[in-house]
């Protein structure tokens, strides 16, 4: 195995070491740096690059980033793990979505060495990180008083892509297109398969979806062969696959009263809340205008009209769920994580 490096620094095979990328200075010209921490087995075998907070204020993915870099199987792998915990540093520093520009660095992607704070920054990640991978697993939540079921977000169309969905092992696999400018979409542009975990909401740390996240990226690693086959290897659980999704939005201003968890199963006209007024006159039912699960819902009461309520993937009234849902809901008032095979940890 050659030398691997990163911004200059050569790291060796069973080697570990922790890197900061320069992103720019601040106005004091106090350095900021993006932190990076690079495993390297013993072993030849596949590049995985983890990266967390590509908006800065989606902070699960950070604790599953140290949670996963201190796992002593780490010690067996083959290849190369690539730990980028804070993508958006500036966001995450100031707990916003955003850069100072107030541009939001998933929408500037490749980017370009001389544009854009943004641009800049994602030319950098791509050139130091993603251009020495082999695959990829970008760590995000709901955005802020908004939360999502556990669930993975790929192109049905990528076969290989798909396949680190399905080992994953999350409640829900959704096929969803790639947005212009995101991570996403460079990462396939150059032939890299890569998924996106959405889980929890911003600005909190949700157990219920750290745990899965964690677990599901040692799956992944099983998959690519970074990681040797368990003693007794599980069969992948089984996610619900999802080709569509629909937004309920509310129909009037007011105080929301929700009916519906995450990962709830709803049928066309069910209730999934009631909007009403600050004297209690009024009260407006939110029906479901699909049938489907429950996979996101606003956390805030206080909606505008044409606010998004809820998030529903679309399934037949009659697929069955598989058990990773059933798991999901068993634990999710807990505040656990969940065992795909239905044992809580």
């Amino acid at each position: 195995m050659d030398d691997f490096k990163i911004d200059g620094q050569s790291i060796a095979p069973g080697e570990r070491a922790s890197i900061q990328l320069p992103v720019a200075r601040l106005k004091t010209q106090t350095e900021i740096s993006m932190p990076v921490r690079v495993v390297r087995g013993k072993r030849s075998g596949p590049t995985l690059f983890v990266s967390a907070a590509v908006h800065g204020d989606e902070i699960n993915g950070v604790e599953i980033i140290r949670r996963l870099l201190r796992l002593q199987l780490l010690r067996r792998i083959r290849g190369t793990l690539i730990a980028v915990p804070m993508v958006n540093v500036f966001g995450f520093i100031q707990l916003s979505r955003y850069l100072p520009d107030r541009r939001d660095l998933n929408r500037s992607f490749p980017g370009s060495e001389g544009g854009s704070l943004a641009a800049r920054i994602a030319d950098m990640f791509m050139s130091e990180i993603v251009a020495k991978s082999t695959h990829g697993v970008d760590l995000h939540t709901g955005a802020l008083h908004r939360t999502n079921l556990p669930q993975i977000r790929v192109s049905f169309d990528d076969a290989d892509a798909l396949r680190l969905a399905r080992a994953f092992g999350a409640p829900v696999v959704m096929d969803a297109s790639l947005r212009d400018g995101s991570l996403r979409e460079a990462v396939c542009g150059k032939g890299i398969p890569v998924i996106l975990y959405e889980a929890g909401e911003a600005l909190r740390f949700d157990e219920w979806a750290i745990r899965p996240g964690l677990r599901g990226i040692v799956s992944t690693m099983h998959e690519i062969g970074m990681l040797p086959a368990p003693a007794r290897p599980r069969k992948h659980p089984k996610s619900l696959l999802v080709e569509r999704s629909t937004w309920v939005r509310a129909t009037e201003s007011g105080i929301l009263s929700a009916r519906v968890t995450l990962g709830q199963r709803v049928r066309r006209g069910d209730l999934l809340g009631m909007i009403g007024d600050p004297f209690g006159d009024l009260e407006i039912p939110i029906e479901a205008p699909v049938s489907g699960v429950v996979i996101g819902r606003t956390n805030l009461p206080l909606l505008n009209e044409g606010d998004a309520a809820f998030h529903i993937a679309r399934i037949d009234d009659k697929e069955p769920l598989p058990a990773t849902m059933e798991a999901f809901q068993a634990t999710l008032n807990t505040g656990l994580g969940f065992d795909p095979e239905g044992r809580n940890e």
